[in-house]
């Protein structure tokens, strides 16, 4: 019986720690971090396969440090899935600070030639290009923070002349 109670008092005492570490969640006093995509890298690009990097900055504008869990990714050509993963490694935006980090995806774009080389055939029309995403937050009390980036690339802008 005093076993049970002993429990039974630590899981109290660990709800009420959780709770006070996300007051400014229930108090509203929590804003989202801001989440910016920087640059894509290519890092490998054969015929089967296409490695690149994804780099990201983080804003935390909170007064408290902020844990990030991962973030799930959706990258899309002209509504076409080119590649969609989950990055999970964890890190800590200080308070007030930011915070960069690196997602490694990789495509296969043998698997799209015939709608790529549609696209591209029209070298001076845009092509839509899409990013969504939600960067995982906090420990016990998690949140979502949706991330999205849309623009237009022209292809014979990206076409380098001599």
């Amino acid at each position: 019986m005093m076993f049970a109670a002993r429990v039974l008092k630590i899981a109290g005492l660990f709800a009420l720690l959780a709770l006070s570490g996300c007051s400014t969640w229930i108090t509203g006093g929590f804003e989202d971090p801001d989440v910016k995509l920087l640059k894509v890298e290519v890092v490998k690009a054969k015929l089967l396969r296409q490695d690149f990097k994804l780099r990201f900055r983080v804003d935390n504008p909170n007064d408290s440090s902020l844990l990030v869990r991962g973030l799930r990714y959706k990258i899309l050509l002209n509504d076409m899935l080119l590649s969609e993963g989950v990055y999970s490694d964890w890190f800590i935006v200080k308070a007030n600070s930011h915070k960069n980090f690196s997602v490694p995806i990789r495509t296969n774009l043998w698997e799209h030639l015939k709608d790529i080389s549609k696209v591209l055939g029209k070298a001076n029309q845009p092509v839509h290009y899409r990013l969504e995403g939600k960067l995982k937050t906090g420990f016990l009390f998690g949140h979502s923070v949706r991330i999205g980036r849309n623009g237009d690339i022209i292809p014979n802008a990206l076409i380098p002349v001599d």
